[in-house]
């Protein structure tokens, strides 16, 4: 077993009447970074918080390298946690803060200098260690929480949506240096947002959550290209959804008529049990409406109703016989130069790229 695994069977937790987390089931690889991702009240800082012990579960049990972590207090468990509210010492300096953590715990005071050290560079705030906390950026907050809690050396690290009160170019930054440190430590992080472009480029697991239940756990890929449910298909990037109803299925496809349109879609696309008559959803990612028409295909004429031209990429909105599409294309392809709002475009959409969720 790798160091700073994390078991979770069966946990559930209920503060009075209200149950916020449903019977969740999850195994998280020792030296893994895992994002816990949802909208508020779903659930993901309650969990987090049941793997610190600060909460304990009002079922089931939740175990770290095989250990049950039953009544067992947050000092003692292997971890550290960056909270969003980053809770530094404003009356001591860099220095002083990342040490704080390892005085309480005793450590000899040449180990402390020398994790102080090593953490402050491994953050890029090496010659910092006589700031006040006063004299800092946001960012550089940012990196002395998480420096003052790797010096610790923990199997794991939790983090509360450490990134969330900062400007979008720093955010992006640091979230190329956490993926790294996390990296070269080898340490689990556990990671909180509500950010899917934040966790996609972060996680190697994402766990979505909606309710105080886990709807889906896989890599950004996976969830990306195969949802499990249409909310994760609507959370997790931009999708298009249409409304239509199961007309046949035989071994390999099954046919649906979407406002009189007849699509076929491989059995492999289908989400849930699929039967002649069941109404359903197809859901296609806009970068798989292709404004060229291609044998094979589902191909229509759409209307464009809205027109984004987002740096390299055009974002257009189109109304069809189907319902509106939203395509994502590269600024240079084919027909997408001489595309304006009001003008009629052709589409396309291979049907291998749908996913059909069948309405339970």
């Amino acid at each position: 077993m790798s160091r700073g695994s994390i078991s979770i069977d069966g946990v559930g937790k209920a503060f009075g009447t209200a149950t916020v987390l449903h019977e969740v089931n999850l195994s998280i690889e020792g030296g893994s970074f895992v994002t816990l991702l949802g909208p508020s009240g779903c659930g993901k800082t309650t969990l987090l918080r049941l793997i610190a012990g600060f909460l304990e579960p009002s079922r089931g049990t939740i175990a770290i390298d095989g250990a049950p972590m039953q009544g067992v207090p947050p000092r003692r468990r292997p971890l550290g946690m960056v909270f969003q509210n980053l809770a530094l010492f404003p009356h001591l300096d860099v220095f002083e803060n990342v040490a704080y953590g390892m005085r309480i715990r005793g450590t000899a005071a040449s180990e402390i200098s020398a994790r102080v050290s090593k953490f402050l560079g491994l953050v890029g705030l090496a010659g910092f260690e006589r700031r006040r906390i006063g004299q800092l950026s946001g960012g550089q907050k940012q990196r002395v929480a998480l420096a003052r809690s790797l010096a610790l050396e923990p199997a794991i690290l939790l983090l509360d949506e450490p990134l969330s009160a900062l400007d979008l170019q720093l955010r992006r930054q640091l979230q190329v240096e956490l993926k790294s440190i996390q990296r070269q430590l080898a340490t689990t992080f556990v990671f909180v947002t509500h950010d899917q472009e934040e966790a996609t480029m972060l996680s190697d697991t994402i766990v979505v959550m909606e309710g105080g239940h886990v709807r889906q756990v896989g890599t950004p890929g996976e969830i990306y290209r195969r949802p499990a449910s249409p909310f994760v298909a609507r959370f997790v990037g931009d999708i298009n959804m249409l409304d239509g109803r199961i007309e046949a299925v035989d071994a390999t496809t099954v046919s649906v008529s979407v406002a009189g349109q007849a699509i076929s879609v491989p059995r492999s696309a289908v989400v849930g049990a699929a039967s002649a008559g069941r109404a359903c959803q197809l859901a296609c990612r806009p970068e798989s409406v292709r404004l060229t028409t291609q044998a094979g295909t589902l191909s229509l004429e759409g209307r464009v109703s809205a027109l984004h031209r987002l740096g390299p990429t055009v974002k257009a909105v189109l109304d069809t016989p189907l319902g509106p599409l939203t395509a994502l294309s590269m600024a240079d392809t084919p027909h997408v130069a001489e595309l304006a709002e009001g003008k009629t475009a052709h589409l396309s959409v291979p049907y291998d790229t749908f996913t059909l969720f069948a309405s339970t």
